[in-house]
């Protein structure tokens, strides 16, 4: 079973339009959507949690339509910021999570919260970012989620904290029936953690795929008119012409022999097309 179908979804807004946006994510994977601020994520995410209603197209979460409250145990969620009562200390946030939800483990709660040295008597108004941030997962952790679906969780935390966050979330999925969806504009974050990436531009599906068949399967090459015009049209994915030469993005396994070609990184391939539809 997917953890995710999305079919032909779509949002139109008087000044922004999401769609339509098409995907799959397996059960026991992880799903980067990429994206500039702006692009799209948070409407595609506020969607998939019946917050937006689209304008048309589906969602199905955990083989269950959205909006199905039956999935709500299923899901745990943590936004870009998180929404605790600013004067809730971790003890009251327990006590509302466990009439919330009816997997909440006050042990699993509080066993996070002191891995991660939270500090228990504050209110949550006198926490760092960084801190909201892990409290929030911590929450999103402690009732047993199938899937997690997380907005921009590591957004202007330092390179120690975001790190953590992501080896939290790579022990999570070690159980092959726990899935994330993740949307980050620090593409290295998601390069690290991903199973599947989705590239959002402009309200726009650029391109999904495995992330490691995207690395074995694409590659970079500047190349003059003349290996320009020996290169078949096919193996050119997107192209961008300079004064003197062209930089391409080729399928490698179309390249004629003696050209060189140089690997690629996720964010330099996201940054390349998005460039590329600008101009």
């Amino acid at each position: 079973m997917n953890a995710i179908e999305i079919t032909g979804l779509r949002k139109e807004y008087k000044d922004f339009t999401l769609g339509d946006i098409t995907l799959s994510l397996p059960s026991g994977c992880i799903l980067g959507l990429i994206g500039e601020n702006g692009a799209g994520k948070t409407t595609l995410i506020k969607s998939l949690l019946g917050i937006t209603i689209p304008t048309s197209g589906s969602a199905v979460i955990l083989g269950k339509a959205v909006g199905d409250n039956t999935i709500h145990d299923d899901i745990g969620v943590v936004l870009d910021e998180v929404g605790m009562p600013m004067n809730f200390n971790t003890s009251d946030i327990d006590l509302v999570m466990k009439n919330t939800y009816t997997k909440w483990s006050s042990e699993v709660f509080f066993d996070y919260v002191r891995r991660f040295k939270l500090p228990e008597k504050k209110k949550f108004s006198e926490f760092s970012k960084g801190m909201k941030m892990k409290l929030g997962i911590a929450a999103a952790l402690s009732h047993e989620p199938k899937l997690l679906i997380l907005d921009e969780p590591t957004s202007g935390l330092d390179p120690l904290v975001r790190d953590e966050i992501v080896d939290i979330l790579s022990e999570y999925t070690r159980d092959e029936e726990h899935s994330i969806l993740i949307s980050s504009h620090i593409v290295s974050d998601l390069e690290k953690l991903c199973d599947y990436i989705a590239f959002l531009h402009d309200g726009k599906l650029m391109l999904f795929e495995e992330k490691d068949r995207l690395l074995e399967q694409y590659c970079f090459l500047t190349l003059s008119d003349d290996q320009l015009e020996a290169m078949r049209a096919e193996a050119i994915i997107r192209k961008r012409v300079n004064k003197y030469s062209t930089e391409v993005l080729a399928d490698r396994s179309m390249i004629p022999n003696g050209y060189n070609a140089a690997p690629i990184t996720i964010e330099e391939l996201f940054v390349f097309m998005a460039k590329e539809v600008k101009e």
